[in-house]
């Protein structure tokens, strides 16, 4: 078995962590018989074993398992999963996918976050490759990945996750924004409604040019005008997509329905309806907590599924999976709620 090795670091106590060479002196044995009764290595006596693993418990020793996996030529038993925005409810409910994925199979889950801003992209990620996990699961934010295309070559699974890479090639598992933004839409129109507004996130996002798309789809269908006036695409936080729907409520000729792009745009929409007390009809991509409370009509999909499925295409890859890459589109739902039975009233 590998030795365990580990640098003399500091807790933010000050106080210093124990080394390999600390257990080795209190359990009265050489440092290459402490490291290898740690690993659990041949060739140690029973007796000396429990001598060091009693040390180790006294002086609260923790090995570095990436300095042990590296120092063996070999790769960290971690996946490493790069998400946009840590407080959005969504990103949690993906990495807990993925979590019991990578539980499953005896691996550690290592995440970081881009925070959604395109320059933080590349240096949070090359950062988790740096440590050499076996896999990289990414919510991609930045207009370009060519930068991955060595560390594909090199032969670790890249699964981009609700957005493909641009100018690599890669798994990736998103869901059919298109055909979900669509289905919605066409319930707000089919409800009697003629000036439906969308509100979404960033224009160049790959999730909000679908959706978008899938609004201009619907009303195509349906006959209806598309009106540039009634297309907000600053929707990124709640804040903006309330400030949003309160410049359309304000319009001369304002919409009687919205499509909100996403759970943050749902709840900016939300709070500028109820602040005006306005009765515009009102349904959301994606579903979230307060949806069901509120009674608002939602584009549902599995964002657990979605980073299971994730974790398993890396998986494959691991176990030596070859050929065409897996581009895999998860279905959404679409759930009518409260708010949806108020439509046909509103829109009269």
């Amino acid at each position: 078995m590998t030795d365990v090795t580990l640098n003399a670091s500091k807790t933010r106590g000050g106080t210093q962590r124990a080394t390999v060479a600390d257990v080795a002196r209190l359990a009265g044995v050489s440092v290459k018989t402490a490291s290898r009764a740690l690993s659990n290595g041949e060739l140690v006596k029973a007796s000396t074993r429990t001598k060091v693993l009693d040390a180790a418990k006294a002086l609260r020793f923790r090995p570095n398992a990436i300095a042990r996996d590296l120092r063996s030529g070999g790769v960290a038993s971690s996946v490493a999963f790069v998400i946009g925005d840590l407080t959005n409810p969504f990103y949690a409910q993906v990495a807990s996918g993925v979590s019991t994925a990578t539980a499953e199979r005896g691996l550690t889950l290592v995440i970081s976050a881009s925070d959604d801003q395109a320059a933080r992209e590349q240096p949070t990620v090359v950062s988790m490759i740096e440590r050499r996990v076996q896999a990289l699961l990414l919510v991609p934010i930045a207009e370009d990945h060519s930068y991955l295309e060595g560390e594909r070559q090199f032969g670790i699974p890249i699964v981009a996750v609700d957005r493909p890479l641009t100018n690599v090639a890669s798994d990736s598992v998103v869901f059919d924004n298109r055909g979900g933004a669509r289905a919605g839409v066409l319930a707000l129109a089919d409800a009697g409604h003629r000036r439906i507004c969308f509100v979404g996130s960033s224009a160049h996002l790959y999730t909000h040019g679908e959706r978008l798309a899938g609004y201009r789809d619907a009303l195509l269908i349906r006959g209806l005008q598309d009106d540039p006036v009634l297309v907000r695409q600053d929707g990124e936080s709640t804040d903006t997509a309330e400030r949003a729907m309160s410049e359309l409520l304000d319009l001369s000729d304002p919409p009687d329905a919205v499509f909100a792009g996403n759970n943050r745009a749902a709840l900016g929409v939300y709070r500028a309806l109820r602040a005006k007390g306005s009765p515009v009809a009102m349904l959301s991509f994606d579903d979230f907590e307060l949806a069901s409370i509120l009674g608002i009509s939602v584009v549902a999909h599995d964002p657990r599924e979605m980073g299971r499925m994730a974790a398993q295409i890396a998986f494959r890859r691991l176990d030596g999976l070859e050929g065409h890459l897996e581009q895999v589109v998860l279905p959404t739902e679409l759930l009518l709620r409260e708010s949806h039975r108020l439509l046909s009233e509103s829109a009269g």
